[in-house]
């Protein structure tokens, strides 16, 4: 068993959510969070409200399964995150799990 985490823009949602299914990973759990870049502007500035035009609403989603799962789950994130035409393509990792209860 393994752990895998995807994190990704809000507005890739549904299709991860079919990916995971074509991939059939049917339990997993999901968290919206703020996405940031390190951008010299952004570190720079003394206007913390400014920092703020910078967030982007991300979301992550985690699951503890099978490495043939994860396998087929990236093979379909590679060929999504090939067609996309933005600069935001979806992020995966995959961590082994030592002990689990």
């Amino acid at each position: 068993m393994k752990l895998v985490i995807v994190t990704s823009v809000e507005e890739y949602h549904d299709d991860i959510l079919q990916i995971f299914k074509k991939s059939n990973i049917q339990n997993f759990s999901e968290s919206e969070i703020d996405g940031y870049k390190n951008t010299p502007a952004i570190l720079s500035t003394n206007n913390w409200f400014a920092a703020n035009k910078s967030v982007t609403n991300s979301i992550m989603l985690f699951s503890f399964t099978e490495k043939e799962k994860i396998d087929t789950l990236f093979e379909h994130l590679e060929t999504y995150n090939q067609k996309l035409e933005n600069k935001s393509p979806i992020k995966a990792i995959v961590l082994p799990i030592e002990k689990s209860l």
